[in-house]
């Protein structure tokens, strides 16, 4: 037995008084790619319509606190199914799931779940490190893309070892790759739900490239001819070129398509009578792409205004997402948490919800959110930390930085110059002005707490310069 699959089994001995497997709670786990805090209309956009979404999170806790692991996907998505720190033991932004590591599904797996994934995986270029060699019983989609070349069916692309994306290598010409994901998803919970199941739904949108439905850009065409913007439409600073609108019809259009995934999920659950036994996540996997080198003109598709920067960056933008949570019975009316949470944090909190016990070997840097599901006070006293060792200042602007929160203070230390800024986020929740030189103390207390966590953590320095 390797050492995995012993810590599996001795972390769920002596169990005996759990319910029926009928009764375990299933799991609705929705994770939107590249997704800003800003782009859900219960946050205040203008532009982007997600109903089904805001009715769902109008009986659930809404954390207004919730971080990304990472600003970018790969680091992002492997501290989500892990629970592990994506720079622990000197890893950088080509994270892989190694096979001693347990996941959130293999987790589940050896409680009786029934685990599915469809979707965008992006963890380790061969498929022995895909969602079907990590514990999920149905892969669909998931492989090293991180993108679609077409999010209309065929989806592969040259851009990508894995050209006809695993277990989609058949569709109807044309089909929309969200809706795909959809289909899949319903499909499994009706042949699935008199068993618990882990419904792990990883949509590749809104990530680009931008590609939507004619019929609903056109909507948001016309829809955008009638808002009114003020001042310009992009920004340039020290994080770049950074837009300052949502006017992108497309991106719009994906959003919500997304949105109607989203409730298509949730009514099936409903017809299937197993929505009261259900917990819901949702979740991105960083801020939106907001953000470029001064000199790359690519097309942007949101705007994460007010909060600073985007994907990439690890100032509020990047890193700050839309998250809210459903627990029947515990958690199913409309609730807001500031409690800081991170994305490392799912997988402990799935457990406690379920009513497993923890795996701390496993779910190393994690803790469980459920005392703020509750109505309780938690992490009140935690660090939160972030490292990027492979920026790209000319793709997206940002550079290379350690970054660490206790309470309301927040500072960074970017790697390459040595700069230090310091922000209170009570008082200053946008970033816009750096208190390290009129608050020495703190500086020098954060800075020490850093250090001693990069050495605990054992993380690597920059990787080369990135384009």
């Amino acid at each position: 037995m390797n050492n995995k699959f012993l810590l599996l089994s001795l972390g769920f001995t002596g169990i005996t008084s759990l319910a029926m497997p009928q009764q375990k709670p299933n799991i609705l786990f929705f994770l939107v790619d590249d997704l800003g805090w800003n782009d859900i209309s219960a946050n205040g956009s203008k532009l982007y319509e997600t109903p089904n979404i805001d009715e769902v999170l109008n009986e659930s806790v809404y954390f207004t606190n919730a971080y990304a692991a990472y600003p970018r996907c790969v680091p992002s998505r492997y501290a989500m199914i892990t629970g592990r720190h994506p720079a622990r033991d000197g890893q950088t932004d080509g994270n892989k799931i190694k096979h001693e590591e347990t996941t959130m599904a293999e987790a589940l797996k050896a409680q009786g779940y029934g685990t599915f994934f469809a979707g965008k995986w992006h963890l380790g270029h061969d498929e022995e490190f895909w969602p079907h060699n990590h514990g999920f019983d149905v892969n669909k989609g998931g492989c090293d893309a991180g993108a679609p070349g077409s999010y209309f069916f065929p989806y592969g692309s040259d851009k990508f070892t894995n050209e006809s994306f695993y277990g989609l290598e058949e569709g109807i010409e044309g089909e929309y790759i969200t809706d795909r994901l959809t289909t899949e998803t319903i499909k499994y919970i009706k042949a699935n739900h008199e068993n618990p199941f882990l419904a792990y739904v990883a949509h590749y949108a809104v990530h680009t490239p931008l590609q939507a439905k004619k019929e609903k850009i056109a909507y948001y065409e016309e829809k955008i001819g009638k808002l009114i913007f003020e001042g310009e439409e992009y920004s340039y600073g020290p994080d770049g070129r950074t837009k300052l609108r949502q006017d992108n019809a497309i991106y719009a259009a994906m959003v919500e398509s997304m949105d109607e995934s989203f409730g298509a999920i949730v009514k099936e659950l409903k017809d299937l009578g197993i929505y009261e036994n259900t917990i819901i996540i949702f979740t991105s996997d960083h801020g939106g792409l907001s953000n470029t080198g001064p000199e790359n003109k690519r097309p942007l598709a949101t705007s994460n205004l007010p909060l600073r920067a985007g994907k990439g960056h690890i100032y509020e933008g990047g890193i700050k997402v839309p998250v809210f949570v459903r627990w029947p019975g515990v958690a199913d009316k409309k609730a807001t948490s500031d409690m800081v949470i991170t994305g490392m944090d799912y997988f402990p909190s799935i457990l406690e919800m379920c009513g497993f016990p923890m795996l701390p070997d496993a779910h190393i840097d994690g803790k469980s959110f459920v005392p703020a599901l509750k109505g309780k006070d938690c992490n009140n006293d935690r660090v939160f930390t972030w490292h990027q060792t492979a920026a790209r200042p000319e793709s997206t602007g940002d550079h290379n930085s350690s970054v660490i929160r206790k309470g309301n203070f927040k500072l960074h230390y970017f790697l390459d110059d040595q700069r230090i800024e310091l922000y209170d986020l009570t008082r200053d929740p946008y970033e816009k002005n750096n208190i390290s030189a009129e608050n020495p103390e703190i500086t020098e207390e954060l800075m020490q707490q850093l250090q001693e966590w990069k050495i605990e953590a054992k993380v690597s320095g920059p990787k080369k310069k990135q384009r």
